[in-house]
């Protein structure tokens, strides 16, 4: 075989393969956390048939683009530092389009990496007491307050509050009918769940 024959054989096999590879699919969005930010350096992974096919990040604004996907239903798997694991399941790609999946692609933050103050407010007989004023203060190390906000007791008697980061210590204050108490939580700084329980000397009788 000379060189002219075998030079045709190498180009109509490229013209066999190039189709195939340029009607592949993809999908393209944009990662944003639950304030509408842009997330960089997100994984973006899309999986086929329980495979991981292809994984992309995201860039500065969050947005991503994933070229070369053969058509089919995707999990399209969306992963973050600081945040909770996302998958959009059922994503369809067809041949020769990109699937654009604008910016519906949220992630809300772990809340393993946070620190969450969780607590509930009682009546003196020791059941829920609903609508009490909450409020939460950081303890300075002079023993002086700062205020960090409030809000009220749920129907179960519940609240929870996520200080800003930095906080060592803090005061919960729950208040009702004109009785409040208080407690404090102190070494907080590490990420995690602290709980609190106020009981107010009022009586369930006297709503």
């Amino acid at each position: 075989m000379n060189k002219r024959n075998i030079l045709l054989l190498f180009l109509l096999s490229v013209f066999c393969v190039l189709p195939s590879v340029f009607a592949q699919g993809g999908i393209k969005g944009k990662v944003r956390n639950n304030k509408g930010n842009g997330i960089a350096g997100a994984s973006v992974t899309a999986r086929l048939d329980g495979k991981d096919v292809k994984t992309v990040n995201t860039d500065s604004k969050g947005s991503f683009l994933m070229e070369g996907l053969k058509a089919g239903t995707y999990n399209v798997a969306v992963d973050a530092d600081g945040y909770s694991m996302g998958v959009k399941y059922g994503v369809e790609i067809k041949n020769g389009s990109v699937r654009d999946l604008g910016d519906r692609l949220i992630l809300g933050v772990d809340q393993g990496t946070q620190v969450i103050i969780k607590g509930s407010v009682f009546f003196k007989e020791g059941t829920s007491l609903t609508a009490a004023k909450v409020e939460l203060e950081r303890v300075n190390d002079d023993g002086s307050t700062k205020s960090l906000g409030s809000t009220y007791s749920n129907y179960s008697g519940e609240f929870s509050f996520r200080p800003p980061p930095g906080v060592k210590k803090v005061r919960v204050t729950a208040k009702y009918k004109g009785v409040e108490a208080s407690k404090e939580i102190a070494d907080i700084s590490g990420a995690g769940i602290y709980r609190t329980a106020i009981t107010l000397d009022v009586s369930r009788s006297d709503k």
